[in-house]
């Protein structure tokens, strides 16, 4: 069996906004999907993420700082539900799946050491094996010119997001997925590559893709500078001191 028509767990976070470091989820999404089955299971989380959602995030994902506090779950029950359920599935052999996976992963583990869940902040930082649409997308077809983002991604591979759908961690999480798979179908070396083998070959494009971009940045700033890490991204020492 190739790891595609195999066990998927694809996850998604809308958030407060873009730092890893200070920023807070408001949505997860995780879909189980079994492919050579047919079968999709969602499971979703909102939650009251202890700080005010910016205008701007709210613009995005929909979702404000009056409804998130009015429905939402307190942070660190949820955060300590979301990485379980994640770590529950890897120990079952689940692929993780996450498109632009550094963000999604980082930012949940900074979120798991700020309530003091440490042992599933160690086991999110170890997850294996993580495929990332958006890092195969770049390997795969590195000249496309235009929009990497997902609606766009999904857009070119043939997979149904509207706009308005998008940047809801449900739509998102199983757009990712989907990706993934019409990657994997239609490259045969990806789809047919053992699964550990490609995680680290994500590792390895991942760091020559930063390069490239950083190259291509410091035309205009010369300070430029693009994270190479890849599925997540370590928490610096002075940032785990401040959370804890």
């Amino acid at each position: 069996m190739t790891w595609h028509t195999g066990a998927l767990c694809a996850i998604d976070a809308e958030t407060t906004g873009v730092d890893i470091e200070s920023d807070r989820i408001v949505t997860w999404s995780r879909w189980t999907i079994d492919p050579a089955q047919g079968k999709k299971v969602h499971s979703g989380w909102l939650i009251n993420p202890g700080i005010d959602i910016p205008d701007e995030a709210a613009a995005i994902h929909g979702i404000t700082t009056e409804h998130a506090q009015a429905r939402g779950q307190h942070p660190a029950s949820a955060v300590r539900e979301i990485a379980g359920d994640l770590l529950h599935w890897a120990e079952q052999g689940a692929v993780t799946v996450a498109y632009n996976a550094p963000f999604d992963l980082s930012l949940l583990h900074r979120e798991c050491l700020r309530y003091g869940h440490h042992r599933e902040a160690a086991g999110i930082a170890a997850i294996r094996p993580v495929v990332d649409p958006l890092v195969l997308d770049k390997a795969v077809d590195k000249y496309r010119k235009g929009s990497r983002k997902l609606v766009d991604a999904a857009r070119h591979y043939g997979i149904d997001l509207a706009e308005e759908d998008a940047h809801g961690s449900a739509a998102d999480s199983l757009a990712a997925a989907r990706v993934a798979y019409v990657i994997a179908s239609r490259y045969d070396h990806i789809g047919r590559m053992p699964v550990a083998d490609l995680h680290g070959m994500q590792v390895e494009w991942k760091r020559d893709q930063a390069a490239g971009l950083e190259r291509w940045l410091r035309k205009n700033d010369p300070a430029a500078t693009v994270a190479r890490d890849w599925p997540f991204i370590p928490a610096p020492a002075v940032v785990q001191e401040q959370i804890r």
